[in-house]
């Protein structure tokens, strides 16, 4: 760890996991946003999710670490130091240890797959690693699925996380605020996400409430 990452170590720290899943502008958006409010950003990014960026997003990301840590600093303007990527098997990372990961982690989108995974505990890899963690430190764990419809296996294993303390949110997005593009589609679920956070938000009005 550098010095410039353990400067953050007494500030705002967060885990944002993305998956394989459909969904990529809602990742974008929460990571954009999260660094704006001046968290640090522990980013993990499975092989599928780097085929679902360059799908959805026409996004080539970096499968070194390294380089993709500066790929998202210059996307977003991040302060250097403030976002580190760290690879699937990068198992001294602080976020596959207890004593040192983030208390809060999002999987946004988050797969059947990595459902499946987490509620059993597998720890495969360290996106599956760092939610195991944060679910046995008690910590606050986010998953949001993007799949439909859902299967018998897929409702279980929500239930199984959600019985733990796991908060589900399905990538859902309302419409009373009256949507006029996507990106206020995408804003409407991380402002949700946001909320859970405790995480100050302005990208959409709240249910009966009028500016």
């Amino acid at each position: 760890m550098t010095t410039k990452e353990t400067s953050y170590l007494s500030q705002k720290r967060i885990t944002l996991a993305v998956t394989g899943a459909s969904g990529a502008p809602y990742a974008l958006r929460l990571l954009e946003v999260l660094l704006a409010a001046d968290y640090q950003v522990y980013l993990l990014i499975s092989s599928a999710a780097r085929v679902v960026f360059a799908t959805e997003e026409d996004l080539q990301i970096p499968a070194n670490p390294q380089a993709a840590t500066e790929f998202f600093t210059e996307k977003f303007d991040a302060k250097e130091g403030q976002l580190i990527v760290c690879g699937k098997e990068e198992w001294f990372s602080p976020v596959a240890s207890g004593s040192a990961a983030p208390k809060q982690m999002v999987v946004c989108p988050c797969s059947a797959g990595s459902v499946s995974a987490i509620a059993t505990g597998a720890s495969n890899n360290l996106i599956e690693r760092a939610a195991d963690v944060v679910i046995k430190e008690k910590g606050q764990l986010i998953l949001v699925p993007r799949e439909m419809p859902l299967s018998t296996i897929h409702l279980q294993n929500m239930l199984t996380l959600s019985q733990t303390g796991v908060t589900i949110m399905p990538a859902a997005p309302g419409f009373y605020h009256k949507p006029e593009s996507i990106n206020d589609l995408v804003n409407f679920v991380v402002a949700r996400i946001l909320d859970h956070l405790g995480i100050e938000q302005s990208l959409m009005e709240r249910w009966g409430y009028k500016h």
